[in-house]
């Protein structure tokens, strides 16, 4: 078969494999995939990420086929080939994008750098390059960029919340980097609510004019485009810091300035905050963010190692992102230590190798869509055969969506994989899912329900 036919099949099935595969999975593993051959009932592709293979037809090899039997009529043999020149092509392409772009940004930006380590108080490795998206944070990234792009024009402020270590400080501070590189005006600034309030202590209690003092610790805060206050919760009960905040606030968002805010917690949920205050938080929008899923997890491993150059299995990533789920930070931490591991000792690591180093037996029982939908089961008195069934009554109905929610956050697996257990279609079962996933947010007998399940599931 020619070439351009090959190809002509190929952007067909991946035009399917779109409405399918979630965007975390398809644009790392399916878009870079190159068609070379279609022979003998045999499809062929090349990749240039060894990573890619093991994680396609572990997850998504069923979807190709079927994908497949849509486009041409019949099912096929499918066949990906890691290809050494494709990987050295791609990381020559990468590094080629990188050169051109950091040469764009030192003619343009030089003095920004500066800024952004001094005046800004600005991480550089925080940046939306290296932000790894997946569902837990897909719409408070996509309303950081939208603020990173147009500031004070929408979503003023912009209030992120979530629990330690999942990525708010780096969202945050990958809003500033983007308008300190692209807007070079615009003066931006970043503090943690903390140093906020010590600097604020140690003007007032410092000898000499206070009054002169105070005038430029306001003017510091006010006298700027962007405002980025990190960890809003410390304000509690800090009743002078929370008049300074209050006053800060009305003086930017006054000016058209941009307010960008994170806490571990809602404004509704941090006691002793003035009203005045609450409700100025709640004027634009309120974004959260949750610990990432299986896939992102996995993701987030594989492009920690990209960044140091590691060859790493996709065994032992799977483990780690099995066994460390609550946050980024803990996930960062664990990769670290194996990877230190491995450098000093120069070897090449396994599962076993990783167990002993992080010292645990991390998840010795294995828990699979059985032992949860069982646990559900005994829970709800229903059958597994009931969840299974066409079934629609409330009470099979409920048990069956929120059995199918602990699946797959608990175990990872697919949605396919999923919906072939339960005798559902794919939308079926992603509809149950995000249906127990937006219900647990506002309703809390629902949320403790969830919790007090995955500890039985976990016994």
């Amino acid at each position: 078969m020619e070439i351009l036919e090959i190809k002509k099949i190929w952007e067909d099935v991946k035009v399917e494999l779109e409405q399918t595969i979630p965007p975390s999975s398809y644009e790392p593993w399916i878009l870079p995939l190159e068609p070379i051959g279609f022979e003998n009932n045999e499809f062929s592709v090349l990749t240039g990420q060894a990573f890619a293979i093991s994680v396609i037809r572990k997850n998504h090899y069923s979807q190709i086929i079927e994908a497949f039997k849509k486009i041409v009529g019949q099912e096929i043999e499918f066949k990906m080939v890691f290809d050494e020149k494709l990987a050295a092509k791609l990381k020559k392409e990468i590094q080629k994008a990188k050169q051109v772009a950091e040469k764009s940004q030192k003619e343009t930006a030089i003095d920004n750098l500066a800024q952004m380590q001094s005046f800004s108080n600005l991480n550089l490795k925080y940046k939306f390059e290296n932000f790894v998206v997946g569902e837990n944070n897909r719409f408070a990234q996509a309303a950081a960029i939208t603020v990173a792009k147009t500031p004070a024009k929408k979503y003023n402020p912009l209030f992120i919340y979530g629990a330690s270590g999942v990525g708010k400080t780096h969202l945050m501070q990958a809003i500033g980097h983007y308008i300190v590189f692209n807007s070079p005006k615009l003066k931006v600034r970043y503090i943690k609510t903390e140093d906020f309030t010590n600097e604020l202590i140690n003007n007032i209690r410092r000898g000499g004019d206070i009054n002169d003092r105070m005038s430029k610790f306001r003017q510091k805060y006010r006298n700027i485009d962007v405002l980025l206050l990190d960890d809003i919760q410390f304000i509690e009960s800090k009743e002078r810091t929370m008049e300074e905040v209050f006053h800060t606030f009305d003086s930017l968002h006054n000016n058209s300035k941009q307010i960008v805010i994170t806490s571990d917690r809602p404004p509704k949920d941090i006691p002793t905050l003035p009203e005045r205050l609450r409700t100025r938080f709640e004027w634009g929008l309120i974004v959260d963010i949750t610990p990432p899923e299986f896939e992102t997890r996995v993701a987030i491993l594989a492009n920690l190692a990209d960044e140091i150059g590691m060859k790493i299995s996709l065994g032992v990533l799977e483990f780690i992102a099995q066994n460390y789920s609550k946050n980024v930070r803990e996930l960062e931490g664990a990769f670290n230590k194996i990877s230190a591991y491995a450098s000093i000792q120069s070897i090449e690591l396994d599962v076993e190798t990783v167990k002993k180093v992080l010292k645990c037996d991390c998840k010795a029982k294995k828990i699979d869509i059985e032992h949860i939908a069982k646990i559900v089961c005994n829970h709800f008195e229903v059958t597994e055969k009931d969840l299974k069934s066409p079934a629609r009554n409330q009470k099979i109905s409920h048990a069956r969506q929120i059995a199918i929610y602990l699946t797959r956050e608990i175990t990872g697996m697919s949605f396919v994989s999923i919906a072939e257990f339960f005798n559902k279609k794919h939308p079926t079962i992603l509809f149950s899912y995000e249906k127990i996933k937006e219900e647990i947010k506002v309703n809390n007998d629902l949320n403790d329900l969830i919790e007090n399940l995955k500890i039985k599931i976990k016994e």
